[in-house]
């Protein structure tokens, strides 16, 4: 772990931030607004694993946003986030079970980030807003659907504030492109079919040295059988979905943002052929949906384990243009005109701010063979998006969830919004199982 980033580097980053971010007013516990004269959130973690570490990393970075209390059963980890936290001017207390901290920690608690393995999301989410916290939870909202349900319900029984971790819905890049250039400006024309993909390379399990082993009774009283579960939790049924609910999750989502609209049935292949572990090692589904308009689209969504080929993008594909985006702008972060009679040309679209100018025009060529009409059409040049990402990828969406906390912004992905996506991402596995189409009912993606 980088110990570079020091309190004076947390300072100016977090000065620099301030400039350009608004000013804020904050909720309180009793009457659901912290007055102005108290402008600091004050945040508990569950769960500093990875995921918990770059939450918690990028959150630090948002104006008054004061950690005071982290909960992991690991006593390793409770150590690091308390000396990482008090490297950078956090004085947290540290906690093995989340209750315990839920009841000493009640009024200096405002949120709780929960990024905790996903089969005890629903419990801790549904505890914390209960106490009477706002909730940021990591994505997916669980690994069964009947306790994503919970979720819904304990957020509307309880008023509180409760986003899911889906980041690209907050991130500026993505927003720009698929509210802008392909809802909005209708720049690729009809999108007909997407693509996701998520190739990661082949990796065991992942293990510690013998003294960092969390004690067996306290993994048995916590639900784990062996410290191989638990740091591996994401390849047992009880704890986790596999790749394709870990990785599928972020990119599936944006199916349903692109289209409007929830898929009418999936139909998925996989198996754990590589591993022989319980979860699929690899997943192809293709989602059809019925758009408000009434035609078909279809959507093709790819994650391997066992190569990484490509790493992770998502490819939106229309008749007029195509577009290309990650996360990582490096591997993908630009539009792609067809090359055809009929297409608009985009310097209009350029104009408007929606990509930057294309550095060159490319001509379609056409070569014939005797036996067969062969047509070469050389790919257009890339249009690439104007809009970039100088923060950490999970920091727009915790400003977005500090911000409805703060004034009531709207949840760029409340929870009945992360429900539909968890909905049609579980039923990919279920297809693979069953080895058949799911068919999807509306009312199957509400609550």
């Amino acid at each position: 772990m980088d110990m570079t980033f020091n309190r004076r580097d947390f300072l100016k980053t977090t000065a620099a931030a301030a400039a350009v971010l608004p000013a804020f007013n904050i909720l309180s516990q009793e009457s659901g607004t912290i007055g102005p004269k108290d402008d600091q959130i004050n945040v508990a973690v569950v769960g500093y694993g990875a995921e918990g570490e770059i939450l918690t990393d990028a959150a630090m970075k948002i104006p008054g946003v004061r950690f005071t209390a982290v909960c992991d059963i690991w006593e390793y980890r409770r150590k690091m986030a308390k000396g990482r936290l008090k490297s950078l001017g956090h004085e947290v207390n540290v906690y093995e079970d989340y209750r315990e901290m839920l009841t000493a920690e009640d009024k200096k608690i405002d949120c709780v980030v929960v990024a905790t393995p996903d089969w005890m999301h629903a419990e801790v989410t549904n505890a914390c807003m209960r106490a009477g916290k706002h909730v940021y939870c990591e994505k997916e909202m669980s690994n069964q659907l009947e306790k994503a349900k919970t979720m819904v319900l304990a957020q509307r029984e309880t008023g509180k504030i409760l986003q899911i971790g889906h980041q690209r819905r907050s991130n500026p890049r993505y927003m720009h492109a698929i509210n802008r250039v392909i809802r909005e400006s209708k720049m690729l024309g009809r999108v007909t079919h997407a693509y996701g993909q998520w190739n990661r390379a082949v990796a065991p399990f992942l293990s510690v040295r013998d003294r960092l082993n969390i004690p067996t009774a306290t993994l048995q009283k916590y639900g784990y059988e062996n410290m191989e579960q638990f740091l591996n939790w994401r390849w047992f049924s009880k704890y986790g979905g596999g790749p394709m609910v870990d990785l599928g999750s972020h990119q599936i989502d944006l199916f349903f943002w692109a289209w409007d609209c929830a898929p009418i049935s999936v139909t998925a292949v996989g198996g754990n052929d590589y591993f022989n572990r319980q979860m699929n090692d690899n997943v192809m589904a293709i989602y059809e949906f019925k758009t408000h308009e009434g035609v078909i689209n279809r959507a093709y969504y790819q994650v391997l384990t066992t190569s990484s080929r490509g790493g992770f993008y998502e490819q939106f594909m229309g008749e007029n243009g195509s577009l290309t985006i990650s996360e990582i702008a490096a591997r993908g972060n630009a539009a792609q005109r067809e090359v055809r009679a009929g297409v608009p040309t985009w310097d209009t679209f350029a104009k408007m701010g929606l990509v930057l100018q294309s550095k060159s025009a490319v001509k379609a060529s056409v070569t014939t063979n005797a036996a067969v009409d062969v047509r070469v059409t050389a790919e257009a040049d890339a249009w690439p998006l104007p809009v970039d990402l100088l923060k950490p990828a999970h920091m727009p969406h915790l400003e977005n969830f500090f911000a409805a906390v703060r004034h009531g912004e709207k949840l760029n992905c409340p929870v009945d919004l992360a429900y539909e996506s968890a909905v049609a991402v579980l039923a990919a596995n279920r297809s693979v199982a069953e080895r058949k189409t799911i068919y999807f009912k509306p009312e199957e993606f509400k609550v």
